[in-house]
């Protein structure tokens, strides 16, 4: 269960990175483009870019350094993240991320940090530090685990069951608030595989859950779908100022993803949202659109593109590498 291989750049195509991203005049749309050129870089010198960016003053930028860091599955990232999940001054978001990407990253010394918080006082912080326990723990019993059942290429939160499991039954342990959430994240991500109405239909049921961290999940993976059929479940979620901050975010870059007029004039609506985590989605989002509808393959920064071999993560936003 990995992502995509990293790659081998000129370490002065990244020192030009990081000198842009740490520039204070780079806009957070080109923040973005950098992080994702740097997201599938290997070496050192990606690897400190990167622990630089979590400097950034947004939280949103934060979070999705933190994610970028566990798909690379980098060990060298584990001390740094566990001082991110440790410190209760840094954005719930933030620290959620983090624990995730100790539980992609995977190794013996990601255990410690992610046991300290399973009962953490944010609960999405203690739900994502029991996923990534458990994660680990499954990968361990189960050695030959490989990612051939996924569509996707992304490092997810646990595996999926088998698509052959029939919808139904997916959907009746995905809404099942007794079920452990670890259980229902498999079953998220098998209807996910499986895709079509039905599948879209039992997601989007999950909205009505107690769990920020189960919905913001289902938005996530709605936009790795692209199914217009998802459009009224997310749009729903964003103009709900009531949902939590990490599940509208979530829907607007699915949103994203998805790509009609419709969603395009809801995203540039929200773009002024008063929560800026929700205004900052919706700004990437619009900006990863402009950039596909260009013609241009990969949204990544142009000066890594002279390399011709930086591609997109496999994450946020949505639109090119979800995937």
């Amino acid at each position: 269960m990995t992502g995509p291989p990293l790659l081998e750049v000129d370490d002065a195509v990244v020192l030009d990175l990081k000198q842009k991203l740490l520039d204070p005049s780079t806009t957070l749309p080109e923040k973005y483009r950098i992080l994702f050129s740097l997201r599938n870089v290997n070496g050192a010198a990606a690897h400190e870019a990167l622990e630089l960016a979590l400097k950034d003053e947004s939280a949103l930028f934060r979070h999705d350094v933190a994610f970028c860091l566990g798909q690379r599955q980098d060990a060298r990232a584990v001390e740094v993240l566990t001082n991110i999940l440790r410190n209760n001054k840094e954005h719930p978001m933030v620290r959620h991320e983090a624990g995730e990407a100790l539980g992609a990253i995977g190794t013996e010394d990601c255990l410690v940090p992610l046991r300290e918080h399973l009962n953490d006082n944010v609960l999405e912080v203690a739900e994502t530090c029991q996923l990534a326990l458990q994660r680990i723990e499954w990968l361990q019993s189960h050695p030959d685990a490989t990612n051939e059942e996924s569509p996707y290429y992304s490092v997810d939160p646990t595996p999926a069951l088998p698509t052959s499991t029939p919808t139904e039954e997916l959907r009746a342990m995905l809404l099942d608030e007794k079920n452990r959430m670890f259980d229902r994240y498999s079953a998220l991500f098998a209807l996910r595989n499986k895709g079509g109405k039905d599948a879209v239909s039992a997601l989007g049921a999950v909205f009505g859950a107690r769990s920020a961290l189960l919905k913001h999940e289902v938005a996530y993976v709605m936009g790795q779908m692209q199914d217009p059929q998802a459009v009224e479940f997310l749009t729903h979620v964003l103009k709900d100022s009531a949902e939590h901050a990490m599940v509208r975010h979530e829907a607007a870059e699915a949103l994203g993803a998805i790509a009609d007029s419709v969603t395009v004039t809801l995203l540039r609506d929200f773009a002024k949202d008063p929560e800026p985590i929700v205004a900052h989605s919706c700004e990437v989002a619009l900006d990863v659109l402009e950039f596909e509808q260009s013609g241009q393959l990969e949204y990544a920064d142009k000066g890594a593109g002279r390399n011709d071999n930086v591609e997109a993560p496999a994450r946020r936003p949505i639109c090119p590498c979800r995937g």
